[in-house]
């Protein structure tokens, strides 16, 4: 059993434009962080980009030993609350992100997003950082690559406690599925890239 920081169990994690893509369903019964992990290890195959999850140090309190050979870790704590999964170097930039996953058809809840992981993307972007999330909305089968720039001018205007799948639709990038990659959010990151690039 491993033990949080702040006494509660993690929420399930938890993406662009309007572009249009095709769907394959090879790798629906993977949970959003194997695919996720599996297209970094392509990208890093093809020298695209070098990005990784973060480890999340934890305290280990007791071990059992089932057998001479093997040893069970049966309680352990987080030293600290982690950041977020994932980060890196992609085309010269520091890219740092959230995975989350969400069964909800309608919207993601931002109870989802604790206050630790908001503080430490809106640091990364006052430090000339990309910060953003990838949001899975598994009932309908698609991941968008939402820029956490977007998501805290929402809720910097508004007092809602979710983000509908239509201000994701309209404020995110569709990431396209396949096998190489398995999700390729690198492409749905490039048009937010673009898009930043026009305006400056």
């Amino acid at each position: 059993m491993v033990k949080y920081p702040s006494g509660h169990s993690p929420q399930p994690n938890g993406d662009t434009s309007n572009n249009e893509s095709k769907t394959n369903y090879g790798g629906r019964g993977m949970s959003l962080e194997e695919k996720i992990n599996q297209s970094n290890t392509y990208y890093l195959t093809k020298e695209r980009a070098v990005i990784h999850k973060k480890p999340t140090p934890i305290q280990v309190v007791q071990v059992d030993y089932p057998h001479r050979s093997a040893v069970k870790i049966t309680e352990a704590y987080y030293r600290q609350a982690s950041t977020t999964d994932y980060n890196g170097v992609y085309k010269g930039k520091y890219i740092d992100f959230e995975a989350k996953e969400t069964k909800n058809k309608t919207s993601f809840p931002l109870n989802n997003l604790p206050e630790h992981q908001r503080e430490h993307m809106s640091n990364c972007i006052k430090h000339g950082g990309i910060a953003f999330l990838l949001i899975s909305f598994k009932v309908r089968n698609e991941v968008y690559l939402i820029p956490y720039e977007s998501i805290e001018t929402q809720m910097a205007s508004s007092n809602k406690k979710s983000l509908t799948y239509q201000f994701i639709q309209n404020n995110g990038y569709l990431c396209q599925t396949g096998v190489f990659p398995m999700l390729d959010y690198l492409s749905a990151l490039d048009i937010y890239l673009e898009k930043l690039e026009r305006s400056n």
